[in-house]
This record gives structure tokens, C-alpha cells and sequence, in this order.
């Protein structure tokens, strides 16, 4: 792993690793965090039924990560493009207040939830994988994504999770958000107990 205040050249896929120190400086002031869900909670597969109903695939370890952020006072969120019962029961399975479905313009919603939170940009993250998560992405003050988002969102990121969407990318960046603020070793001395 490199040295977290060291800035190093792009690696063999053309990208510059991210900055440790200063992503985990911007995770420190979160009060909200954002999450996509296919590609991010998800691995990005649309499976279909029988009867035409698409089907998806949650990592618990993910679903437990945004429990523990909840339990640390960090307002979490799901903003995705497709509509989805699937989606609304795991929100509500994970206590996850604020859901935006079948979004187009995932700029727009973003700007209504701040607006419902009080908050502002800056003290926001979210976590996308591809084009349409770019516009909430760059406005920001945390942008993350999972290891196999597509190249441009990797290159707008402050955080990129060593593992794939839907396979434990969301609980990797949920522990890095509870470290950074310094909650991380609270909430697990409370499960141990």
C-alpha cells in the first residue's frame, strides 16, 4: 500500500492512486453519504424471472455497513435510475430514510435531498460506477466508487474501494468513513460487548 501523503503516478490502467490522507480528511466531515445501487450495492447484473421481474443480489456485509454509518449519525441515502421493489425493501431493511427511484437526473435529486437534510454539497459523499452517477459525484465533497467503475468516474474519485461493486465495495467504504471519523473502534467495542 503506498504511503498516504505520497502522490504517485498513474498505474497501468492510466489512473493516479487516490490520496489516503486527503480522502480520509473529506470523509471526516460527512453528515450524508449517497449510495448508487447497481454497480455499488449490487454487482451490476440484472438477472430476470420468469415473469419478467429483474432480480438482484445484495452483499449483507454492504447492508451492515450502512446500518453502522446510520448508527453513527450519518445520514445515508440511495439514489439509482431504475425503479425497483427489490431496492425499496432493502432500504427499508436497512433503515435507509431517503430513496430516490427511476432517476434520470441524479443531479436534481441530489439537490432535493440536501435541501430536505440541510446540507450542503460539501459535506456530502457518494458512492457511483458509471456516466450517470458523475453529475452528484462531482459536486461532492467525498466521491467514491468500486474497484470496477468505469474509468471516468475512477478518474473524478477522492476513494476507490480495492473491491467490486456488490462484493463488499460498500462495506469497505463504510468502515473508511467510520474510521475517518473516528467511530470505527466505538461501534465494534459495542458489538463485541
Amino acid at each position: 500500500m503506498n504511503h498516504p501523503s505520497q502522490t504517485n503516478p498513474p498505474n497501468a490502467s492510466g489512473i493516479a492512486p487516490f490520496d489516503a490522507a486527503a480522502a480520509t480528511l473529506r470523509a471526516a466531515r460527512l453528515r450524508v453519504m449517497v449510495f448508487d445501487v447497481d454497480g455499488v450495492l449490487t454487482d451490476g447484473g440484472l438477472r430476470y424471472g420468469p415473469a419478467g421481474e429483474v432480480i438482484k443480489t445484495f452483499d449483507s456485509l454492504d447492508g451492515h455497513g450502512l446500518k453502522l454509518l446510520g448508527e453513527a449519525g450519518i445520514v445515508t441515502a440511495i439514489i439509482t435510475g431504475r425503479q425497483s421493489d427489490i431496492v425499496a425493501k432493502r432500504a427499508a431493511d436497512l433503515r435507509v430514510a431517503h430513496v430516490y427511484q427511476g432517476v434520470h437526473d441524479k443531479r436534481t435529486a441530489f439537490e432535493d435531498l440536501c435541501a430536505k437534510v440541510g446540507v450542503t454539497a460539501d459535506v456530502c459523499g457518494h458512492i457511483g460506477d458509471d456516466w450517470p452517477d458523475l453529475p452528484v459525484l462531482t459536486r461532492v465533497g467525498f466521491a467514491a466508487c468500486p474497484a470496477n467503475a468505469h474509468v471516468e468516474v475512477k478518474t473524478r474519485c477522492h476513494w476507490i474501494a480495492s473491491t467490486r461493486g456488490g462484493e463488499g465495495a460498500a462495506r469497505e467504504l463504510c468502515d473508511f468513513i467510520l474510521r475517518a471519523q473516528g467511530r470505527y473502534d466505538a461501534l465494534l467495542a459495542e458489538a463485541i460487548a
